[in-house]
């Protein structure tokens, strides 16, 4: 199944000239400069109420982790609460054009990663609320990121406006680039490590180059090999994943050994059966491994909290491993506001958004619902544990770094959104001069205002015991 951008018009019908009269015509209706507005309504909704309604969904004895984590920083804060700021866009001026949605654009959500044929990529890594959507919620959420971290690093107001500006001038120029190529032009662009490295090497200097290249190579040291050698050790002979409670924990300190006998069988099916959501050829590759361990794994910030599973399978030999992350897929926070997903389950979402968003994806990406953990149904979606994942460091960017990663993020975002949304449409509303550009860094100063507050409103609940919070 297919789901199809509700775009309110169908491309195939329309010449590019049409097209772009589409663009336009959304500027009347919606100024570029509005996007500069911000202002919460009076009724705005509680952070920490819409907080609490998702943690009631997820494992109560990992709910303080997230909330823990959460109130380290605005920035982490901002990490955790993109259903927040869903709410808060719901309320903020549309353009009508819409394009599939990555839903937590965030910075640290755009990363090195490997492509199939073992190529470094940079692309977006993050797809859990994955929808189709207004394309400009994903650059604001991008743009609020940049400005959260550039205010805890210390830069100043127009060091922070410039790095949002060329940010989105970045977004906005490829944009523009893209409504000029043909289809398969744009579906074939991606942003290989090397390349970059060489584009940027002027303007990063040599400490600068240096900072990449190390990132480079500990991305590529990212593999199953590392995390083999990492999470697990040898018991009786065997390979089994070692605990490290509260963030790793193998099913034998879960579970009583019936109960575990249960939930490690149904793990089993679940890896089993999501190999139909695989072609074929790398369905017949996952059948030559078999299943030796199975532990569950706290990950990120938003995520805490969410069922999650790594399963060791071992190929050739004990020393050949295939580490996999099935990760619970819940409704997007985007859904109550740009209407739900036209798929069966929201594994099948996420995994369909992200091979439509990102230039090429992990080999072993699928989905699959299972009826039989917890006693209830439950959606997942499936990957590599780590295949040359790397992330920058917020914290070492000086302002002519975090510009640097800015605009690489935007050019990224924006063939993202050109391979499903109306290039040529979004480009003629972009145009050519700098008046939304100049709107997002105007937005991104005051959402970051928003942000902390809510990160002090978290941090006075769990102050006053509204809710608890642990370190881990």
């Amino acid at each position: 199944m297919t789901e199809k951008l509700p775009t309110g018009h169908d491309l195939r019908y329309r010449t590019p000239r049409e097209r772009a009269e589409v663009g336009r015509a959304a500027r009347t209706a919606v100024p570029r400069s509005s996007h500069a507005e911000f202002s919460p309504p009076p009724d705005r909704e509680d952070p920490v109420d819409i907080i609490e309604a998702q943690s009631a969904r997820r494992l109560p004895e990992l709910v303080p982790i997230r909330y823990g984590r959460m109130s380290e920083s605005p920035f982490r804060f901002y990490r955790g609460a993109a259903a927040i700021m869903a709410a808060d866009l719901a309320d903020t001026p549309r353009t009508g054009l819409r394009a599939q949605l990555c839903g937590d654009a965030h910075m640290l959500n755009f990363r090195l990663l490997a492509s199939p044929e073992r190529r470094l990529m940079f692309d977006i890594n993050d797809f859990d609320e994955t929808l189709p959507g207004p394309w400009e919620w994903d650059v604001k959420r991008l743009a609020a990121s940049l400005v959260i971290a550039a205010r805890a690093n210390g830069f100043d107001t127009r060091e922070r406006a410039s790095v949002v500006r060329d940010t989105v001038r970045s977004y906005r120029e490829r944009m523009r680039a893209y409504a000029q190529m043909g289809n398969l032009d744009v579906w074939y662009t991606r942003f290989e490590a090397d390349e970059l490295a060489t584009h940027f090497a002027p303007e990063m200097g040599s400490k600068g180059t240096r900072m990449w290249e190390r990132a480079r190579a500990k991305a590529q040291s990212r593999d199953s090999l590392q995390a083999f050698e990492k999470l697990t050790h040898v018991v009786d002979g065997h390979r089994r994943i070692a605990p490290d409670p509260p963030l790793l924990v193998g099913l034998e300190d879960l579970l009583p050994s019936a109960e575990r006998h249960v939930l490690e069988r149904e793990i089993s099916l679940l890896v089993q059966h999501y190999s139909q959501s695989l072609p074929t050829d790398r369905r017949f590759l996952l059948e030559t491994y078999r299943l030796a361990d199975i532990a569950r794994k706290v990950v990120g910030v938003g995520s805490v909290g969410t069922r999650c599973w790594i399963v060791l399978l071992l190929g050739r030999d004990d020393e050949d491993p295939l580490f996999l992350q099935a990760k619970e897929a819940d409704e997007s926070v985007l859904a109550p506001y740009a209407g739900a997903t036209r798929f069966d389950t929201q594994g099948e979402r996420v995994v369909a958004g992200q091979r439509l968003m990102q230039a090429t994806s992990d080999i072993f990406l699928g989905w699959e619902r299972t009826t039989g953990i917890d006693g209830r149904s439950r959606d997942f979606y499936i990957r590599q544990l780590r295949d040359w994942k790397g992330i920058v460091v917020a914290e070492n960017l000086s302002p002519k770094r975090m510009t640097l990663f800015g605009r690489l993020c935007g050019a990224t975002l924006a063939r993202a959104h050109a391979r499903s949304g109306d290039r040529i449409a979004i480009a003629a509303y972009l145009g050519g001069g700098d008046v939304f550009d100049r709107a997002l860094a105007e937005f991104a100063e005051l959402y970051a205002d928003q942000n902390e507050k809510d990160h002090q409103t978290l941090v006075d609940a769990i102050g006053t015991g509204r809710v608890t919070a642990e370190e881990a």
